[in-house]
């Protein structure tokens, strides 16, 4: 299946976005924006793809979803650094995209520094959280204690050992029922993810999720079969295809 129910209206799909029915409202986040170029400065060379792919998924989330607005959820672009013209051009035409057919409400995330003045001449507020269909929505780097909550920044993923001896690393969402936290994985394709297929509390990035029973989160991996309960994060090291 390509999605799945795990509240009432709230969808987590293969497309590694959160679809809420009121609004209808589409969820993503870390788009890395510039990856690349980032790379490229510290003399590792790999195709320019991560824009393209950014913008091919978001088409198809558009077509596919029909929503009304959509929430990028922080870490829109990669480098710490002011984005030279080409990176700025790069984040304008993602945007443009977006506007063109939705509402867009930009979060900021720890790679955010400068956003606010490249989106600037858009029109658009860069902001630290907002409220919609009874969540806060923050990227995550920050805890603002407010439950239910849904974020991003921990890149999640976990490790499947396969029929032999190999294995495989596959991105996920992570649902913390007790605790109202859901968090979704990066948007980008070049983000691998963090493996927590051996994780404890220590591992993870974020203040909520430091704070939660982690172990206990449920565990739904993103595949091009689907998605798939692979239950609790702590019983997904003893999983085997």
């Amino acid at each position: 299946m390509d999605s799945a129910e795990i509240l009432p209206g709230v969808k987590i799909t293969t497309d590694r976005c959160l679809f809420l029915s009121d609004g209808p409202t589409v969820v993503l986040g870390d788009l890395h924006i510039g990856y690349e170029k980032a790379l490229e400065d510290e003399g590792v060379y790999i195709p320019r793809m991560n824009t393209e792919s950014v913008k091919e998924g978001l088409n198809l989330i558009i077509s596919r979803y029909e929503p009304k607005r959509v929430v990028l959820l922080g870490d829109i672009k990669h480098d710490f650094k002011r984005s030279r013209h080409e990176g700025r051009e790069e984040i304008h035409r993602i945007i443009e995209l977006l506007e063109n057919a939705v509402d867009v409400i930009v979060v900021k995330g720890n790679h955010d520094n400068f956003l606010q003045n490249i989106l600037y001449d858009m029109n658009i507020k860069v902001v630290d959280y907002v409220d919609l269909c009874g969540f806060r929505m923050e990227h995550g780097h920050i805890d603002s204690g407010k439950r239910p909550v849904i974020i991003g920044h921990e890149h999640p993923s976990v490790r499947i050992t396969g029929p032999t001896s190999g294995s495989m690393k596959i991105q996920c969402f992570l649902h913390m029922k007790e605790e109202g936290i859901i968090v979704i994985p990066p948007f980008s394709p070049l983000s691998s993810g963090t493996d927590l297929s051996l994780a404890g509390p220590e591992t993870f990035m974020s203040p909520a999720c430091k704070g939660a029973n982690v172990m206990n989160a449920d565990v739904y991996g993103i595949s091009e079969f689907g998605i798939f309960m692979l239950g609790k994060l702590s019983e997904v090291e003893n999983i085997n295809l």
